[in-house]
Formats: structure tokens, sequence, C-alpha cells
């Protein structure tokens, strides 16, 4: 048994300690963060234990007349204890922040935008047609987008629909939900977010290998949650074209993309006023 974790801990898979490999460049910074933080447990347990059994074998009774030093208290060790956990704490917090930072930056502009929509229960995927106007996109609550035309693909009850997207290269996704709270992730990625009613949020992803992946919701959104599935294809950029071409062709075409109409914009039980106040 030993044998057997000492050579998966040699493995690719053993030295991501079971996460999954990143094929998007967000995800490396995940993964660099789980990798420390076990990193980190792993030292602190070492430490930990090795204090135990010093103590257990320094300290023990040799004889059933021997009765042990009482000690009150000791200042220095109670200081120590009570500040290195907070120091931990710290260190672990400044980390996480940082890959947050790192794993959530959208500052610049993007090479491509998807425009997503989660309903119940599946998803309708979004894609721009001709040029983009990265402007349009600040205030992604207004009615005006980064493309004049768009390209869709949406799933049903019996079809799980799939995500084209170009290998190295950011695409923006701008998720919308008509109904309830879904949550739109790909576990190749490292990165998941919630798909509010009412409110648009947003990341970047840069996948970094051609492939197919797995995509979810993780949120568990009503009766049929489980059939919210969707296939993520990497591709070239040539191929991901060539795939917006062929919906053009087909005719799955709108003005504006499918985001499940003016109910995308709004909370139940919030009024007009309310929503401006928590859309971004």
């Amino acid at each position: 048994m030993g044998a057997v974790l000492l050579l998966s801990g040699c493995s690719e898979e053993g030295k991501r300690l079971a996460m999954p490999d990143p094929a998007s460049a967000q995800g490396e910074h995940t993964l660099n963060l789980w990798q420390g933080a076990w990193i980190a447990a792993l030292a602190t347990g070492v430490i930990v234990w090795g204090l135990i059994f010093y103590a257990v074998i320094r300290f023990r009774r040799r004889s059933d007349d021997e009765i042990p030093v009482q000690t009150r208290y000791n200042l220095p060790l109670e200081i120590f204890y009570t500040i290195a956990p907070v120091v931990m704490v710290i260190v672990f917090f400044a980390h996480t922040v940082r890959t947050q930072n790192a794993v959530l930056e959208d500052d610049g502009t993007p090479d491509n935008i998807i425009e997503v929509t989660g309903q119940q229960w599946s998803w309708t995927f979004n894609y721009g047609l001709g040029e983009m106007d990265p402007a349009a996109d600040d205030d992604r609550q207004d009615d005006e987008y980064p493309y004049q035309e768009y390209a869709y693909e949406g799933g049903t009850g019996s079809y799980i629909p799939e995500l084209w997207l170009p290998v190295d290269k950011t695409t923006r996704f701008n998720l919308r939900s008509p109904d309830v709270i879904h949550d739109f992730g790909v576990p190749s990625f490292l990165l998941k977010m919630d798909v509010i009613p009412g409110r648009v949020n947003h990341y970047v992803i840069t996948p970094t290998r051609t492939g197919t992946f797995k995509g979810k919701c993780y949120e568990l959104c009503g009766v049929y949650h489980s059939r919210m599935l969707f296939t993520v294809k990497v591709v070239t950029q040539a191929e991901y074209d060539e795939h917006v071409a062929q919906l053009e062709a087909a005719g799955q075409t709108s003005e504006k993309p499918l985001i499940g109409g003016d109910e995308a914009r709004t909370v139940d039980g919030l009024d007009e006023g309310s929503e401006s106040g928590g859309t971004e």
C-alpha cells in the first residue's frame, strides 16, 4: 500500500494532488495555490507531529513514583502558539487574494466575447459575427452588444450543446440567467462562476491546449439540474471560424444574443429602481 502511494505521488496526477490538469492560463494560478496550500499544510503537520512524538518520548514517566515537573504556564510558548496561527492565516489569505485577482483579471480587451445564457435546464451560447466593438461591452446591463449580429447554439432536454473556443485566445464570458441562479464552469479550466438573474457576471478564459472538455452547472437549479451539461471544444482559430460560419449558414442567427428576453435583466421581487443598484 505504501509503495502504491509513493508511486502515485511520482505521477503527474500525484504532483497535482488530485487537481485536474489545467487547460487554461487562469487555471495554472489555481493549481499553484492548491499545491502551495498542501505543501504548507504538510509542513505544519510534520512540525506538530514531531513535537507530539518528542514530548511523548522525552517527557514520558520512567517510574511509577516519578512526578513530572508541574508547570502552570509558559509565557513564550503561549505567545508563539497564539501568534503563529494568526500569521499562517494571514499568509494563506494573502496568497488566496493574489490568486483570485490573477484569475479574475479582466482589464484588457479580449480576443472574443461570448454571451452565455443559463436557463432551466440547458445552455445557450451566442457567438459574435463580424467586427467586435469592445466599448459596447463596458455597460453589460444595457441593450448594446459588442457585435452587430450573433450566431447561436442552444441545448434542449435531449441535446447537450457544444461551446467552441479558439486555443490561445482570450474569451470573455458574459453570463446571464432569465430564471434562477445557475453556475457556469469547466473543471479543466479550474474556474466557475454563478449565473444570477438581473446581474451580468463575467470572466475571461485563455485555453492553452486543444481538446474536448466537459462543462456543467455547479448550482442546484431545479429538478432537472443534472441535465445542465455542455461540451467544450477547444480548436484552432480557423476551426472556430468555420464552426461559427456553419451556424450562420444553418440560419441560427439573430441581431442580438438570445439571453431570455427582459426576464434576464430583472430579479423577482425587486422593482426597477432596485435593479440598477446591483447589476455590476
